[in-house]
């Protein structure tokens, strides 16, 4: 990455294990990527729910040359965004999603539809 990944923890306390896995995670990227400028991660601790635990939202912002690639994991109707971990690995499972399209477009990997011929009707 050109510039420093920034880590951002919202209505929660710092964590370093969770640092360490959002590294681990956006280092994985760089495999798929080998030109990202940049990636901005925030965990963001939802306010509690009476009827559910805590849920975490996990946003990945991605800047790669010509693009920019947003992942927002909103947890709608997914208790398993209750363990903050799985939202962590939905949201770099999404953006590593996106980043391999990238990089497939930038290559012409990816077919190119040509435009239905326009034929003339007989009559």
């Amino acid at each position: 990455m050109q510039q420093p990944l920034e880590i951002t923890f919202r209505g929660m306390p710092h964590s370093d294990a969770v640092e360490t896995r959002i590294r681990e995670k956006a280092a994985k990227l760089e495999q798929f990527c080998d030109n990202i400028i940049s990636c901005k991660v925030a965990v963001e601790l939802e306010h509690q729910h009476q009827h559910q635990g805590n849920l975490f939202h996990v946003r990945i912002d991605l800047s790669v040359p010509n693009k920019h690639i947003v992942v927002s994991r909103e947890h709608h109707d997914k208790q398993a965004h209750e363990d903050m971990y799985v939202a962590l690995r939905d949201a770099f499972d999404a953006a590593k999603r996106q980043l391999e399209e990238f990089v497939r477009i930038n290559r012409g990997e990816v077919k190119k539809h040509l435009a239905p011929a326009v034929t003339e009707t007989p009559w």
